[in-house]
């Protein structure tokens, strides 16, 4: 056989059907179908000519590609790349594509992606990730907004394309989402932390405006101000969602404790003001994500602090890297590749309803011990 590329007329041809009949088999049709016989025949031809399928034939026969577009704000923490994994399993079983975006936490990138997948005919997309409040603060300065709804408004014009949506994180209108129970997580994570002797507490919150840091926090503690131990509003930090931000953040805690700046929790409850060297790190800090907890780690040890003999930290999300930390970081874990499978099925209409959102499970290691018995004064 010469090295020419073989046609599709040539697989009709050998086939003994029309062009048209040859098309359906092999790149399928929106609207008509193919007899069984027929279309075996003309495959088999086609798999003796060596034909190989144009692509962009197929999507316009189908109506849509083998692509299904993954969108996450960062690739490199490992939050997202274990979600990936998941999503990649379950296309694979689909006989579809995984593409991948990742906006940087660029509202207007994330919208630019869907409008692409739908341009490119996708099959499906899936965006993962927490939502920002109308007036959060993590968009880049040089980032333009988009209007509000309009990522709605695309993923529903997406959808009445034929394309298939779910999202990872919080809602948005009425589209099929996967939600994470992340304001009962870290609350389940409070109340056992609590239960092991802790009191005094500080949490790093992540970007204000930021919906998945926001329910952390307010699960965190509302629950400890249920058990009588609120956290002071001062000993709840901002900082920017990543391990740098945790780390700053944390130095921050340190840096006043070292008598730079008083901590509300030491305060007097009358004058607001905490006296001369009563300022004192908290027994445990919270950071609403791994990474951040990961940062907050190096912090306490670059200072000279021992983790968790100085100050305890937990975290949220157990992912994958964490087996490398030590000591082990207590967190609350999140089956982060199932949930990339399940998004996955509910984007490609396999599955009727995310149902309950997904639970974490509190999985206690080695940086928070128990403090019950212990000297609670220090």
């Amino acid at each position: 056989m010469s090295d020419a590329l073989v046609t599709l007329s040539q697989v009709a041809r050998e086939a003994g059907v029309s062009l048209a009949t040859a098309s359906r088999a092999i790149n399928g049709s929106a609207t008509r179908s193919v007899r069984e016989d027929l279309r075996e025949r003309v495959l088999e031809t086609a798999r003796r000519l060596g034909y190989s399928p144009d692509p962009s034939a197929q999507a316009m026969a189908r109506g849509r590609t083998t692509a299904l577009g993954l969108v996450v704000h960062d690739i490199a923490d490992p939050y997202f790349s274990t979600i990936a994994a998941g999503v990649a399993r379950a296309a694979e079983r689909a006989g579809l594509i995984v593409t991948l975006a990742s906006t940087e936490h660029s509202a207007e990138r994330e919208l630019a992606f869907v409008e692409l997948a739908r341009r490119q005919r996708s099959r499906a997309i899936i965006l993962a990730g927490g939502r920002l409040e109308p007036d959060g603060g993590q968009t880049p300065v040089d980032d333009v907004r988009p209007a509000p709804g309009a990522l709605e408004a695309a993923l529903n014009a997406f959808q009445e394309a034929g394309g298939g949506v779910a999202l990872i994180g919080q809602p948005i209108g009425g589209l099929p989402v996967v939600e994470i129970a992340n304001a009962d997580g870290a609350a389940d994570l409070a109340r056992t932390l609590h239960g092991l002797g802790y009191r005094r507490f500080a949490v790093l919150a992540g970007p204000g405006g930021h919906r998945t840091a926001a329910d952390r926090t307010t699960g965190f503690t509302g629950a400890l101000a249920e058990l009588g131990s609120p956290v002071a509003p001062d000993d709840v930090l901002a900082c920017s969602f990543t391990r740098d931000g945790g780390y700053s953040a944390m130095r921050d805690l340190i840096g006043r404790a070292d008598g730079s700046a008083p901590s509300a929790a030491d305060a007097d409850p009358q004058s607001g003001r905490a006296a001369p060297g009563t300022v004192r790190l908290p027994e445990l800090v919270f950071a609403v994500n791994d990474v951040m907890a990961v940062g907050a780690m190096a912090a306490a040890r670059d200072a000279g602090l021992s983790v968790p003999d100085d100050v305890a930290v937990a975290g949220f999300d157990d992912i994958h890297t964490l087996r490398d930390v030590s000591p082990g970081l207590t967190t609350v874990r999140i089956p982060l590749a199932e949930v990339g499978e399940l998004a996955t099925d509910l984007a490609l209409g396999q599955t009727g309803d995310a149902g309950t959102p997904v639970r974490g499970e509190v999985v206690l290691r080695e940086s928070t011990p128990s403090r019950l018995g212990r000297d609670t004064h220090r």
